[in-house]
This record gives C-alpha cells, structure tokens and sequence, in this order.
C-alpha cells in the first residue's frame, strides 16, 4: 500500500480539540501509548500517534475505494450523528447514525429482507399507491416506512456486506465493532483515552465527544475515499471496451 501525504496539521488538530482526553480516572490502561500527559485531570492525547495512524487510515480507505470498494460508517451518538450523515454522502458511503439494531452484519439474511421490503415501501410510496388502500392500511405501511427510513435509510441501497467498517466511537458502537471482528471485516475506530486500542485494524486516537473533532477526522477520510473514487473511475473509464 503506498504511503500519501493528506495534509494532517497538528495545529489543526489542536484547534479542533482533537487532543483533550477523557477525565484520568475514566482511562483505559492500554491507552497509555497514545496519551502524552495529563492536564487538570484530563488525559492528553499524543497528537503525532493520531496523525500517524489517521495517515495510515486514509492509506487504506484510498487504497479500497480506488478498488471499488464499498464503506459503511458507523456513529449513533447525537453529537456524532449529522456530521457521520454529512461524510457518508458526500464520499457516496453507507451509513447507520440513529441506532445499531443488533444483528445488522452478522445476521445479514434478515438485514436484506427488511431492506427489500423498505424499498418496495418506498416505490409504492413514490407511485401513491399507499394513498389509494384504506386509510387504516396506510397510514400503518406510512409508519413503517418513517420506521425504517429512521434506522435504516442510511444503508437502503447497500446489497452486501461491506468491504471497511468506520467507526466513530468505539464504546458506543461496541455491537458494531464486535459484528466486524465475527465477520472479519476490517475496521478503522476513532478511539478515546477510555477505549481499547487492540480491537480495530487501525485506532486513531482522538477526542470522541467533540463534534469538530469528529468531523475532522472524518473529513480526511472522507476526501481520501473521494480521490480513491475518482481514481476508480477514471481507471473504469480508461479499460472500457
């Protein structure tokens, strides 16, 4: 895999908060690589590990989406939520930022079906022809719908399992992250002082509570994925028979 350069600016990552920790009594020890010092009772994240292994993630997401690959982001906490929907969109990713209904990899069968159903609902809907059943009838198929656009409407088009997992925050999405390592579907975690380092393929270090935090990380993964994108389809473009 070659190595790029994506412009990760430690100033940045300060401005962003990307350094401040959980409190030292909420750590998880085997953080301690990661950590650089402590400061009124918050742990401070070592900002060169972060960029290190954030370098290394958009390594590896270019890497796969110049491949075709398909990536689904995972982050259902509030602060997290508009800016994984935002990321998701605009590098053309699958997403899931309301709920992780517990068995949506492993159990991937009853996942398909629900969302065959979900888009039939949807074609239907588009047609009126819910408006045409029984008043009761429809605004029952009407419920279901919100339901599922609810929870689901971020992976309405994925059609398999996906290729990279991305994950916003470990310990909130432990169900996730757990379905990936079953399933042996490589995972990229951003990770906070209380989380454990060892269960994803590539942890990046950093604050997980603050949204700009979030949305840096995930904005250079994103425009890796993007630049992987367009350099896929320049190659589809370019071997076309």
């Amino acid at each position: 895999m070659t190595r790029r350069y994506w412009n990760i600016n430690l100033e940045e990552m300060m401005e962003a908060g990307v350094h401040f920790g959980h409190g030292t009594s909420k750590w998880n020890p085997r953080m301690a690589p990661y950590i650089s010092s402590k400061r009124k009772g918050i742990h401070i994240i070592n900002l060169i590990r972060t960029a290190r292994f954030l370098s290394e993630a958009c390594d590896l997401v270019f890497d796969a989406a110049s491949r075709g690959k398909q990536f689904l982001i995972v982050g259902t906490k509030k602060k997290a939520a508009d800016s994984v929907a935002r990321a998701a969109i605009r590098a053309r990713c699958h997403y899931v930022n309301k709920k992780w209904l517990g068995g949506m990899l492993t159990n991937w069968y009853t996942t398909e079906t629900i969302l065959h159903k979900f888009r039939d609902l949807r074609m239907e809907q588009k047609m009126g022809r819910l408006n045409r059943l029984p008043k009761r009838d429809s605004a029952m198929l009407k419920r279901q719908l919100s339901h599922l656009q609810t929870y689901l409407g971020g992976i309405k088009y994925m059609t398999g399992l996906p290729d990279i997992v991305i994950i916003v925050d470990q310990q909130e999405e432990y169900t996730a992250l757990r379905e990936c390592i079953i399933l042996g579907i490589p995972t990229i975690c951003l990770i906070d002082t209380n989380c454990d380092p060892d269960l994803a393929d590539i942890s990046i270090p950093a604050n997980d509570d603050a949204i700009a935090s979030i949305r840096l990380i995930l904005n250079k993964l994103v425009f890796a994925i993007c630049e992987g994108r367009s350099s896929y389809t320049k190659y589809v473009i370019n071997n076309k028979i």
